[in-house]
């Protein structure tokens, strides 16, 4: 024993002496410390090929360039590298988390089927109180088990009896009446019929998004894809600006408004999206009769004790099912005053945190009720946007302030012209997956701070020749309007120009325009003066707009 202790400790000394070895005389000598030094040898290379007197300043500078070149190609290595290893743990993860909610789902299934046993005990001690027989009856009736109650073989002339998934009752001259045996009432017909096919349909399905690497794309390439999209396969034609603008403010709100003359492609836009992310959009026709909340949502019938349910809750419902992005479309939204059947929406969604976006439907909740409607209310999802329709004219109610502050409102003034695009296929993408996009966005690209300065100096202006200001809600939407614009391959100056246009000046035309020529004319000449001559033409465009309709 003493000589294999011996023996044990000196293997594993010689072990340590090799990894000792390993590390320092492989590694730091013939590795990381001869790196150092092949960088120090190509700096004398390159020291003595700078001695030569045609080595002039433009050698200088294609060392320079192939430099950064080169570095930028071992960085886009390693960040590639970096992304398949991080995308290969990701798949492993969802496959992990796969398997364990397949055990999970096995267990549950395995309690289910003891609770029904344990269930058909229970009928069976019932009826043996009673003095019949849990398999045979007065009659010489066989009752059999059956899942929820008891089920007879035959049946005498002098007692009936009906057994099932909902419950037990028996009739019997000589045994008493129903109340007697289901002293416990079964859970009965949900009072949401719409809802609760939607748990059914959803039942069991992962509706987990599966992208391809294809899918896996940037900002500018969604813009360009959706574009060729709708060209090829639908025939609707958008400009990439446009597009740009769609997205850059679904990246700000959760409402956006499209304005315009009819035919310029409004309601399209919207059902190409649902097309594109091949989630087909909800459309919701408003009525002129709308006036409040039970509209959109419906509501519980006191009489019935069902809840009307409309095709509005049923979309808003899937989507909380669903990974990846939901449109819900109000055409013509105002027909009716948004702000009266949209009111709760419209407050909900104002508060920081989405866990309460919350919508209240009935005043209990009951086991029958569906599964996603929890105490009574039902969740507003992150993948879910809704947006808008709006023609302007007699037949039309005015959106007001309270509406278009909370939403980005986007002006279709032209028909799209047609053009020839490749064939494009939609898109499989998670609306995590977007999100992260627009996250990306708001970190490469910020609203720089002399810009910020400068749409300051401009709110100040606003606010002491016109009495109207920008709020803390419209920078905020600015902070995340702008970086997804630039995203997406447009320019801040732009960007800001937009918002400036339909979210500040649109303010202006409840003024009293007839006796503010001049002040209008001077704005036009500030903001040149702020941003510069040939900037902010949408802004100016729609000043000069103001001026002629006074």
């Amino acid at each position: 024993m003493k000589e294999f202790s011996a023996f044990y400790v000196d293997l594993w000394i010689e072990i340590w002496n090799h990894l000792r070895y390993f590390f320092e005389v492989v590694l730091w000598n013939n590795t990381i410390k001869r790196f150092f030094e092949n960088i120090a040898d190509y700096w004398d290379l390159l020291m003595v090929y700078s001695e030569d007197p045609d080595f002039n300043t433009l050698s200088w500078i294609m060392v320079v360039v192939a430099g950064l070149l080169n570095i930028s190609l071992i960085i886009f290595l390693v960040l590639r590298i970096y992304i398949w290893i991080k995308r290969y743990f990701s798949f492993r993860k969802i496959e992990i988390e796969k398997n364990e909610l397949i055990e999970e789902i096995a267990e549950l299934n395995e309690r289910v089927i003891d609770l029904v046993d344990e269930k058909n005990q229970i009928l069976a001690m019932k009826v043996s109180q009673l003095g019949i027989n849990a398999r045979t009856g007065d009659t010489g009736d066989v009752f059999y088990p059956k899942q929820g109650g008891l089920q007879p073989a035959f049946s005498g002339a002098s007692q009936g009896y009906t057994g099932g998934a909902q419950g037990m009752s028996m009739v019997s001259p000589s045994v008493g009446s129903p109340e007697t045996l289901n002293q416990s009432q079964p859970v009965g017909p949900s009072r949401f019929v719409k809802l609760i096919q939607v748990d059914k349909e959803y039942a069991g399905r992962d509706t987990h998004i599966y992208m391809e690497d294809s899918d896996n794309v940037s900002l500018p390439e969604l813009v360009t894809r959706f574009v060729n999209f709708a060209a090829s396969k639908l025939k609707l034609y958008y400009t990439p600006r446009m597009v740009s603008y769609f997205f850059a403010g679904m990246a700000a709100s959760k409402i956006i408004i499209l304005e315009g003359i009819s035919g310029t492609g409004k309601t399209s836009l919207p059902y190409a999206m649902g097309k594109f992310f091949d989630n087909p959009s909800e459309m919701i026709s408003v009525q002129p009769a709308w006036r409040d909340r039970a509209e959109i949502l419906g509501y519980l019938n006191e009489f019935t004790k069902r809840f009307n349910e409309t095709d509005f809750l049923k979309a808003l419902y899937e989507a909380i099912y669903r990974k990846d992005v939901n449109f819900i479309v109000l055409d013509e939204l105002n027909l009716a005053r948004i702000e009266y059947y949209f009111a709760e929406f419209l407050s909900i969604m104002e508060m920081p945190d989405p866990n309460e976006w919350k919508i209240d439907l009935v005043p209990d909740s009951k086991p029958s009720d569906p599964l996603k409607v929890i105490n009574g209310k039902i969740t507003v999802p992150l993948n879910l946007w809704f947006v808008g329709t709006a023609n302007k004219d007699d037949s039309t109610f005015t959106i007001t302030d309270k509406v278009y502050d909370r939403a980005i409102s986007l002006e279709f003034d032209t028909k799209g012209e047609p053009f020839q695009a490749p064939e494009t296929e939609s898109i499989h993408m998670s609306s995590a997956y977007l999100q992260e996009l627009f996250d990306e966005a708001f970190y490469k690209f910020p609203v720089s701070e002399e810009t910020l300065s400068n749409f300051k100096i401009l709110d100040k202006y606003i606010q002491a020749h016109f009495r109207i200001s920008f709020g803390n809600r419209i920078l905020a939407q600015v902070y995340k309007f702008v970086p997804v614009y630039v995203a997406c391959g447009g320019t801040e100056i732009d960007a800001l120009d937009y918002i400036f246009a339909y979210k500040i000046l649109r303010k202006f035309e409840s003024l009293n325009l007839a006796f503010l020529q001049n002040e209008l004319t001077e704005l036009i000449n500030q903001i040149k003066k702020i941003f510069g001559k040939n900037a902010f033409e949408e802004s100016v465009n729609f000043i000069k707009n103001l001026q002629k309709l006074s």
